[in-house]
C-alpha cells in the first residue's frame, strides 16, 4: 500500500512536473472525450504565479509525483466577492500511470483540512457544466451544488458554464 504525503510545490523545482500533471490530464480528457483542458493551456508560469496568490500542492506516493492541486483563498470570478470564510480548490490533478487509488479524494480531504486550519468554514470548487462525471466525483465526496455560473471567462475571455459546488467543513 502507497501511503500518500503532501508538500508545497517549489516554484525552483516544481514547475516541471506541475506543467507535466496538467497535460497528461488535459490528454486524458481528451482521449475520454471530456472537452475541458487542452494540453499546453496551463504552463510553468500560471502555476508560479498560483504558487504566489495561494498555495499549489503535491501528492506523493511511492516516492513520485502523484498528483496536485491549487488551493485559492478568493474566487471572484466564479463566486464573485465573498467573506473571507473558505478556501477554492482547483486544479484537482491525478497522474493516472502511478497515483495509487484514492488519490483524487485524499487531496481533497488534504485540501480540507488545510482550508480548517486557516479557519475557514467551506471548501468551495467548480467544475464545467459540460462534465458531469466530474460533478458526481465531488457530490460523492461530500460536496453540494449550490448553483450554476454561465459567464465564467477562460484564459481567452471566451465564456462557458461552471456547476458551483461546496462542503461545509466540520470546526
Amino acid at each position: 500500500m502507497n501511503v500518500i504525503t503532501f508538500r508545497l510545490a517549489d516554484d525552483a523545482h516544481d514547475l516541471p512536473a506541475l506543467v507535466a500533471l496538467y497535460d497528461g490530464a488535459a490528454r486524458w480528457m481528451e482521449a475520454s472525450g471530456i472537452d475541458q483542458w487542452k494540453p499546453g493551456g496551463k504552463g510553468a508560469e500560471h502555476f508560479r504565479r498560483r504558487m504566489k496568490e495561494g498555495e499549489v500542492w503535491l501528492a506523493e506516493a511511492g516516492g513520485r509525483i502523484a498528483g496536485a492541486f491549487e488551493l485559492w483563498w478568493e474566487d471572484e470570478p466564479a463566486w464573485g466577492p465573498q467573506p473571507p470564510e473558505a478556501g477554492y480548490v482547483h486544479r484537482l490533478m491525478v497522474d493516472r500511470a502511478h497515483a495509487p487509488a484514492g488519490t483524487g479524494r485524499a487531496m481533497l480531504a488534504h485540501a480540507e483540512r488545510r482550508i480548517a486550519e486557516v479557519g475557514r468554514a467551506w471548501s468551495r470548487l467548480d467544475c464545467i457544466a459540460a462534465n458531469p462525471r466530474l460533478r458526481t466525483y465531488y457530490e460523492g465526496a461530500g460536496y453540494t451544488v449550490v448553483g450554476e455560473r454561465s459567464d465564467k471567462k477562460d484564459g481567452g475571455g471566451s465564456p462557458y458554464a461552471v456547476t458551483l459546488l461546496e462542503k461545509r467543513l466540520a470546526g
